[in-house]
């Protein structure tokens, strides 16, 4: 079984040590100290509500490490599901349905890449990516990867191996263009290079 290394976000000690004797007894997961942080497969963070200091604090600590996030929280209220999720919360656990066992389960669901919601949640969820999609992306021209059809091309065809000059014959396009299509990928979601926006396409499932 891989080793799940995780690392406390509390509003208080109280909370902080409650998860940490959640957590000790469980041979496949390692609590970090605070310092250790940046090493953190997984984040947990209690809270009682997702208040706008909690959302910042979410927020700083997600810049701190590319962890994804395990909120145990008293209410996540529907209208503040998204706002979750760009926080990089990918399970929300009731606090008072918390149980060592259901807390293992999702931190190991988040370090497999995986998710765990309650399932009032998950319907509003899919609502709000379904009106994301045909009111915000489609009408720009983007699809839930912040990928064009375009840049989808280039980038498989990129994966395939072929270089700027055999892209441009393929699709029909010039070489600056191809160029300029790279680079805007790249510049608008911050990736370092060619082969990380490959990657990137490859994660998202577009290629």
């Amino acid at each position: 079984m891989e080793h799940v290394r995780v690392a406390l976000q509390a509003m208080d000690p109280v909370s902080h040590a409650g998860l940490a004797a959640l957590l000790q007894f469980r041979g496949d997961i390692t609590v970090l100290r605070p310092q250790q942080r940046a090493d953190a497969d997984v984040l947990v963070a209690a809270a009682e509500r997702l208040t706008p200091d909690v959302v910042a604090t979410l927020r700083r600590a997600g810049a701190e490490t590319v962890a994804p996030i395990v909120l145990v929280c008293q209410e996540v209220v529907e209208a503040e599901l998204m706002t979750a999720v760009e926080c990089k919360v990918v399970a929300i656990l009731p606090r008072a349905a918390v149980t060592s066992e259901r807390l293992a389960h999702s931190v190991r669901a988040a370090a497999a890449g995986g998710g765990v919601m309650p399932p009032n949640l998950v319907g509003e969820l899919l609502k709000q990516v379904d009106r994301m999609q045909r009111d915000v992306l489609a009408p720009n021209g983007l699809n839930a990867s912040g990928l064009t059809p375009r840049e989808i091309d280039v980038l498989r065809l990129m994966a395939d191996g072929f270089d700027t000059n055999e892209i441009a014959g393929k699709l029909c396009y010039s070489e600056r263009t191809v160029k300029n299509v790279i680079y805007g990928v790249t510049h608008r979601l911050k990736l370092r290079n060619r082969s990380h926006a490959v990657a990137y396409a490859l994660r998202a499932g577009m290629i």
